[in-house]
């Protein structure tokens, strides 16, 4: 939005070239998000306590979660506006990646702000069925996707790379829609099924933003591309300026959102934030390290297969409660503990995938 006003004056005056850079405008795409958060967050709860809506809680999950009944809900609608606000002032509006990346987040955060709506009218746990909600997220995926593969400009864009291989890229094809479909409608899940405590999923997701948004500007960028091994993908570095206010605009919904928490996020925030760090590893051909960086996400949604799996074939339980979090819930963990030992593990795994990028 203000990119074509700041360098027509940069054109007159030279300061203003700084706008060009992409680090600084990710930087203020960061803190205008911040911001943003920060200023609206009061107002927004308030509104959603006169309107009531409040979270519905399950009645089968741990005990100690009923008091937190009748807490605002639906407050990833502050972390979308922040996001597309941010992205909006900060970045090249004629960047292809960017418009993807606001479309799958602006569309799946529209499916789970139905899901929660349902959720509040019924005034209990069900929202959207698991049919619809899967049928919706494949939809908006499919769209991203197809957009991607169609305009690739270079063989690199739609090609498999694996973390610790040097030399290894292989091309997908039409394989590229199956598995980024994939990613990108799992990655939405793992964070909605990671979404169960006061800040458990967010400040998760920050960080592999932040991961995930540094290889993205290497990707963008020849000589770093170059010297780490990584496939050059011209223009991606540019995504760099949506990771930063999903960045700003986690760190503001913390504020409010940290142990005991003020307002949740709801579907519509946690399913949003999923598909958009399933979609940036897509476009920027990092599957795998996203898999790495969101270990919890992996580990949580696999903690619900196999408890699903074993309660079917066994008729026994693997743990306590899925997702795992409830199983250290109903173990003693006190709730801070759990969520402080979750963001640890995410910042060891997020420095560990950005590591391979050097043992190749």
């Amino acid at each position: 939005m203000f990119l074509p006003l700041l360098d027509y004056l940069a054109e007159s005056y030279g300061p203003f070239r700084v706008f060009n850079y992409i680090t600084f405008r990710a930087i203020l795409s960061t803190l205008t998000a911040l911001i943003f958060c920060l200023a609206l967050g009061h107002p927004i709860i308030k509104y959603l306590k006169n309107q009531k809506y409040g979270q519905v809680i399950r009645t089968v999950g741990p005990q100690s979660h009923l008091e937190k009944g009748g807490t605002p809900t639906m407050g990833g609608l502050l972390i979308l506006g922040a996001i597309i606000f941010s992205s909006l002032c900060w970045g090249n509006l004629e960047n292809r990646f960017l418009w993807v990346l606001l479309f799958v987040i602006s569309s799946f955060g529209l499916l789970g702000f139905l899901d929660d709506y349902l959720k509040l009218k019924k005034q209990n746990s069900d929202g959207l069925s698991g049919k619809a909600k899967l049928f919706w997220q494949i939809l908006f995926a499919l769209l991203a996707v197809s957009f991607l593969y169609i305009s690739a400009e270079t063989p690199q864009e739609t090609s498999l790379i694996l973390p610790f291989f040097k030399n290894f890229s292989l091309e997908l094809g039409l394989s590229f829609i199956l598995i980024s479909l994939f990613v990108i409608v799992g990655s939405s899940n793992a964070v909605n099924l990671t979404d169960g405590l006061d800040g458990l999923a967010i400040m998760p997701s920050v960080m592999v933003a932040g991961g995930l948004g540094l290889v993205a500007y290497m990707s963008g960028n020849i000589i770093f591309s170059e010297y780490l091994n990584i496939p050059y993908l011209p223009n991606s570095g540019e995504i760099l300026i949506v990771c930063g206010s999903l960045i700003g605009a986690g760190i503001g919904f913390l504020w409010f959102n940290t142990y005991p928490a003020q307002i949740f996020m709801g579907d519509v925030g946690s399913l949003s934030l999923g598909a958009a760090l399933g979609t940036i590893a897509v476009i920027i051909r990092q599957e795998v390290i996203l898999a790495i960086m969101g270990g919890v996400f992996v580990i949580e949604t696999l903690s619900v297969i196999i408890q699903v799996t074993s309660f079917k074939l066994r008729g026994k339980r693997v743990f306590k409660m899925s997702p795992i979090h409830h199983h250290f819930e109903l173990s003693g963990w006190a709730e801070p503990k759990i969520i402080v030992r979750f963001w640890i593990i995410t910042l060891i795994l997020v420095l560990f995938a950005l590591a391979t990028f050097r043992l190749r």
